[in-house]
């Protein structure tokens, strides 16, 4: 039987209607919660008076409150009082944040930098830096990347959504809590020619455990023999030991040692700017052209990914690092934030031993930045949070910014009973 042209057009119409009610978003999943965010958002729901986080890697005070370095404060009165505009940055960011910020990591008498060999552009913090780098890499024929085993967990992430092949080289031996650096050279042996192998400029996270200078060397001269592509993160210069040229001495090691490398750098740890998103992207070249080249591949990358990065994190770091006092005063502070994230980790220690502990906790004090890697397993880290409202990530990391003269003693001795 012959359907009738309006029977048809109102068949269809039906059609597309039944089609276009369907609910687009019902077979979208539940996303698992991150492990680190979800981890706060776990302890904001917990009533418990005495709960503590140290899970989050932000600093905090001995009061446990988010802390504003002084020298902040007065840029950003600075910078009220210019009455500066709020127009589009470039691509590649604040020129002059970006000098600055290259001077700050390779040092001014850096000889590549007064040869106008390292070309930068300003990130997105060293998350923004690292996927622009990990799509570079990708879209100029890399097709994995090698970062430390274990890693800060979301390198895994971004270079993996960059579209590269995660491979893992030994870094920490978990059973003695020191690095294992005999494997790790086994490891870097075997990389193929022109691989990429990211590298923790200090304070490793989430171990705390970096090599030392001798090790670095040896490092330099094995990548270089390799024919590897060096890619430092450099989140925490000047918050680790408290002193920004040694923090940078394993980056200008193997810039003096002649590779072509590339940097990423966060000013998020150091001058406590996490909201504002402040980083730079850099490589080391052959020559300026060179340099110039690939930055001009870095601005084709950044621009479809969100168009030229935000001012205002960018001019705070520039106002502080073109000021000499202002400069002393970041180097003051931020070795005031590292003094007591020190004294932090002799105290809990100590407070381990004086509660009777018989494991060795020696790796809390070799450790140095931000994190510790306590050595307590999944169950122990679950039994710490559900006793005694202490929240840390899965893997035992402790970010010592949360201890405080406060709570520490609450902390070794929660830490105490579940590794008894």
């Amino acid at each position: 039987m012959l359907i009738s042209k309006f029977a048809l057009s109102r068949n269809l119409h039906l059609a597309a209607k039944r089609f276009l009610s369907v609910d687009p978003w019902s077979s979208v999943p539940m996303a698992p919660p991150d492990p680190i965010i979800g981890l706060t958002e776990m302890f904001k729901k917990d009533s418990f008076e005495k709960k503590v986080n140290v899970g989050v890697g932000a600093y905090r005070d001995d009061s446990g409150k988010p802390y504003i370095l002084p020298c902040v404060r007065e840029a950003e009165q600075i910078l009220q009082n210019q009455l500066v505009d709020h127009e589009y940055s470039t691509i590649a960011g604040d020129s002059d944040f970006v000098d600055l910020a290259l001077r700050f990591a390779y040092g001014n008498d850096s000889a590549p930098l007064l040869e106008n060999r390292i070309g930068g552009v300003q990130a997105l913090s060293g998350t923004g830096g690292l996927r622009v780098f990990g799509e570079l890499l990708k879209k100029f024929g890399h097709e994995h990347i090698y970062v430390p085993n274990p890693t800060w967990g979301n390198h895994i992430p971004i270079m993996t959504n960059a579209g590269l092949e995660v491979r893992k080289y030994a870094y920490y031996n978990s059973e003695t809590s020191e690095l294992d650096f005999e494997q790790m050279i086994a490891d870097i042996s075997k990389m193929p020619e022109g691989s990429c192998i990211l590298l923790h400029a200090c304070a490793h996270n989430p171990t705390g455990m970096d090599p030392t200078m001798e090790q670095w060397k040896q490092l330099s001269d094995l990548i270089m023999e390799r024919k590897l592509l060096p890619f430092f993160d450099c989140a925490y210069q000047g918050f680790a030991s408290g002193d920004a040229p040694t923090d940078a001495a394993a980056l200008r090691l193997f810039v003096e040692d002649g590779h072509k490398l590339a940097l990423v750098q966060s000013f998020s740890k150091n001058f406590g700017l996490y909201g504002q998103r402040v980083g730079a992207l850099s490589i080391v070249g052959e020559d300026p052209e060179e340099a110039a080249r690939v930055v001009s591949q870095l601005k084709l990358v950044i621009r479809p990914m969100y168009s030229n990065p935000p001012r205002h994190g960018s001019r705070l770091v520039a106002t502080i690092l073109s000021d000499p006092k202002l400069t002393q005063d970041f180097i003051d502070q931020c070795k005031g934030m590292a003094d007591r994230i020190h004294g932090m980790r002799t105290a809990l220690r100590t407070k381990l031993e004086d509660a009777g502990s018989t494991h060795n906790w020696d790796h809390i004090t070799k450790q140095i930045g931000m994190f510790a890697y306590s050595g307590m397993t999944k169950d122990q880290v679950m039994a710490m949070r559900e006793k005694h409202h202490i929240y840390c990530t899965a893997d035992g990391r402790i970010s010592m910014a949360g201890v405080t003269s406060g709570n520490v003693d609450y902390i070794a001795n929660a830490m105490h009973d579940v590794t008894k």
